[in-house]
């Protein structure tokens, strides 16, 4: 077996008979094998994938196989995946597994495409680096020294070192983008409700966002629209129509778009590297023909309190549920149920997770709800609207993904504040609800890759895939 650069080119070899998926997916289990001092995989679905290889195989030669025939994908830690281990990465769900399938899961499966295992991540997606796993960290796997990003980082992991094609994650405040960042690879995070967050495991619900890492924008465009659009099981999910991203795409590769560029950026706060690709990135864009205009986003310095402060809230709220009584972990050494609660708790949640859930708590206390939660609330529509201004006269925002490049295990774990600087740039899109891709754009003097983002305005993904691809073809 060789390494295919994209789905499309193995599903034409697979269509010919030149391969078959039961070797696909034999060729990823062995790579799976051989990079477990990765850590990425928390669960191999071994014998379940090569038996689904051998059905997809059968509809191959009937002709009946799916879109996604063959496609072998991994799931992070947080989507359902029906009688298979869910744990969001947490001590707190050990021994559970889910009794149905997420709606992205099962509108894969639905098209023939193969899960072959379950992805670690950050304890219920609260991180920036994967270290805050129960299971121990994800290592990037272009430097095994270095984080991969987070919280998505087993699943960005996976895709950069070929232990599947695809990998499906969420992004909460960058979640997706930031490790597609580190990893070299690209990650969407599409429109808030393009997706069904059904069977989704929730950390900051009005924030969730499912997610697609791939090579190519291309793989990301045919899995987005599959795994898109109207469900019943979702009362916030949207029913906007889903375009077909993938035959629009070819048609609006040549469009030149009118690019954002915001002058108020703090260029301080970014590797040297990131900044002189960010500016030479304009440049180029700019000799093809694209239009740069230059805008002040003058609310820039309260985006990532306003994101905290909301999402600590809500995950306060989402993991009242995890009590010790329902399902998950149950602390033995109790005398009462009030010491039920709180050992079963603490026993379960890691530091991250109390930290977050104690101050979401704070927040939202009667005597500061007023001074934090609700203003939160206010500054993030004013955030939405001044973003919205700026695609009345641009159709994307161009901004670095992350403000350096990957860094060592254990640099920034002594300090939680440094550690939320690293969703410094990709919490705006979260906070407004818009979509928004990371593509590789180079690489820094230590070889780690360096990453590159796109916004678009709410569900205009077409014109942020063909922005993606413009800004991939760049010499």
């Amino acid at each position: 077996m060789k390494r295919y650069p994209d789905y499309q080119s193995f599903r034409k070899d697979l269509l010919s008979g030149k391969v078959s998926c039961i070797s696909q997916v034999e060729y990823h289990l062995d790579k799976i094998h051989s990079h477990e001092s990765l850590n990425a995989f928390l669960s191999v679905y071994e014998s379940e994938a090569l038996n689904q290889a051998k059905i997809v195989d059968e509809k191959i030669k009937h002709g009946t196989a799916g879109r996604l025939a063959g496609l072998v994908v991994g799931l992070k830690d947080l989507l359902c995946y029906q009688n298979h281990p869910l744990q969001a990465g947490s001590k707190i769900l050990n021994d559970f597994k889910s009794q149905f399938n997420a709606t992205a899961v099962q509108r894969l499966l639905d098209e023939d495409a193969i899960i072959i295992g379950r992805q670690n991540c950050d304890e219920f997606a609260m991180g920036s680096s994967n270290e805050n796993s129960a299971f121990g960290p994800v290592k990037n796997p272009l430097d095994y020294t270095r984080v991969p990003g987070g919280s998505s980082g087993g699943s960005a992991a996976a895709v950069a070192a070929d232990l599947c094609m695809v990998s499906i994650g969420s992004d909460t405040g960058g979640s997706v983008r930031q490790p597609a960042a580190f990893c070299g690879i690209v990650g969407i995070k599409p429109t808030y409700s393009r997706i069904s967050r059904y069977g989704l495991v929730a950390y900051g619900s009005s924030f969730d966002c499912i997610g697609i890492f791939s090579h190519t924008i291309e793989d990301s465009a045919l899995v987005l629209e599959i795994i898109s659009g109207a469900d019943d099981y979702d009362s916030t999910v949207s029913k906007t129509p889903v375009p077909a991203y993938g035959n629009l795409l070819p048609k609006l590769i040549e469009k030149k778009f009118r690019i954002a560029v915001l002058d108020d950026i703090d260029q301080t706060a970014l590797q040297p590297e990131i900044r002189d690709c960010l500016n030479q990135k304009i440049q180029q864009l700019e000799a093809v023909g694209h239009t740069i205009n230059k805008v002040t986003f003058d609310l820039n310095e309260f985006v990532l309190p306003t994101y905290y402060i909301l999402t600590t809230a809500e995950a306060s709220s989402n993991l009242s549920r995890y009590d010790g009584l329902r399902y998950g972990h149950r602390s033995e050494a109790v005398t009462n149920l009030e010491s039920l609660y709180k050992k079963s708790r603490t026993e379960g949640f890691g530091s991250e997770v109390q930290r977050r859930i104690l101050l979401g708590n704070f927040v939202l206390t009667s005597d500061y709800y007023d001074a934090y939660y609700a203003k939160a609330q206010k500054v993030r529509r004013m955030i939405r609207e001044k973003i919205r201004e700026i695609f009345q006269n641009n159709d994307l925002i161009l901004m670095p993904t992350a403000p350096t490049t990957a860094f060592k295990i254990g640099q920034h774990t002594a300090n939680p504040v440094e550690m939320y600087l690293a969703d410094l740039f990709s919490v705006q899109a979260n906070v407004a609800g818009i979509p928004a891709i990371s593509v590789p754009c180079g690489k820094d003097h230590q070889g780690l890759p360096i990453g590159l983002q796109f916004m678009a305005d709410d569900f205009h993904e077409t014109e942020l895939l063909a922005g993606a691809q413009a800004l991939m073809n760049l010499a």
